[in-house]
């Protein structure tokens, strides 16, 4: 089912892309396509945490708090100590991993359902961090963390493009899971909780372990991401990311990960996250309202999850 979801993103992503490059002269033009990479990068990072946590059979809501805290503690370091560009790594993604810790640890403690647990969590992240904060934005950054980073740059009338730092960060995101959930045996462990938790039990899984390691994995993709949208952005505002969790579900669903854990693979997330690029870029281009485009994502939730439910039954011969 995986791999005929797959190719019917893949065919849909071709169709789409055919069908703007021929009412919209700016999408196939190498600016648009580098501005959607790098627009894009911190979806792809949320994407692939938010994957691993639908694998194993959980789902975390709270996720743009904890990007959010990363960067506004990591911001706030280096702002005042001189502790260098790989502090910015450190500190981000050690803050979303503790975060992580704190939303596995009640899943597992408490055992009720992680998105009652997550979504509470969403709201003490974020109301502590409006309390500490007064919501004061920061600005100050550091001189090294203002300058553009390109790899490879190669310019061309006046435009400047290459591997820019947020591809760079999105392309580790997506390695680093790829390693964890096709090379590790840990991995394929992730896949056995969220097909059958109780079978996973039976058979001496740590599952709390495993959680551990599943909402950690969402804290460290947290973190990354909190880097690359204040370097974008170059700016932190504590409430810049309320709603993203349902741009992140939708990309993630639309790639065939089932709601209900153990189904799902890396490419599709990967594409998932491509096809909602090139949705929202081309919904931009033609000129569609920013309140049309919030509804059409979520029309794409539920049809996306309509066809994957369908899909599943069928394939249980339901």
């Amino acid at each position: 089912m995986n791999i005929t979801h797959n190719k019917i993103l893949l065919a849909t992503i071709m169709l789409m892309s055919i069908g703007l490059s021929l009412f919209t002269t700016d999408f196939l033009t190498i600016e648009n396509l580098y501005d959607v990479v790098n627009n894009y990068a911190m979806l792809m990072i949320l994407a692939c945490g938010l994957f691993v946590v639908l694998l194993s059979g959980g789902i975390d809501i709270s996720f743009p708090a904890m990007t959010i805290i990363s960067q506004y503690v990591m911001i706030s370091l280096i702002s005042q100590y001189d502790l260098g560009f790989f502090a910015v790594f450190i500190i981000s993604s050690a803050v979303g991993i503790v975060l992580g810790f704190i939303n596995a640890f009640f899943v597992n403690k408490l055992n009720v359902p992680s998105i009652i647990i997550t979504i509470s969590t969403l709201n003490i992240f974020y109301g502590a961090l409006l309390y500490i904060t007064k919501g004061v934005w920061l600005y100050d950054y550091p001189e090294f963390y203002q300058q553009e980073i390109i790899f490879f740059r190669i310019s061309n009338d006046n435009f400047d493009y290459g591997l820019s730092f947020q591809a760079l960060i999105a392309f580790i995101a997506v390695l680093l899971t790829w390693i964890l959930t096709s090379k590790l045996s840990i991995g394929r462990k992730i896949y056995a909780l969220g097909g059958n938790k109780e079978a996973s039990l039976r058979v001496g899984f740590n599952i709390f372990r495993l959680q551990l390691l599943a909402y950690g994995f969402m804290g460290l993709m947290s973190g990354l991401a909190g880097v690359v949208q204040s370097y974008t952005v170059q700016s932190v505002a504590p409430d810049s990311l309320l709603g993203y969790e349902l741009t992140v579900l939708a990309a993630v669903v639309l790639g065939g990960a089932s709601l209900s854990g153990g189904r799902g693979t890396l490419s599709g997330t990967i594409m998932g996250v491509v096809l909602l690029a090139i949705i929202q870029n081309g919904l931009n281009l033609m000129g569609v309202s920013s309140y049309w485009q919030t509804v059409i994502t979520g029309l794409i939730i539920i049809l996306s999850i309509s066809l994957t439910a369908l899909g599943q039954r069928r394939h249980q011969g339901v």
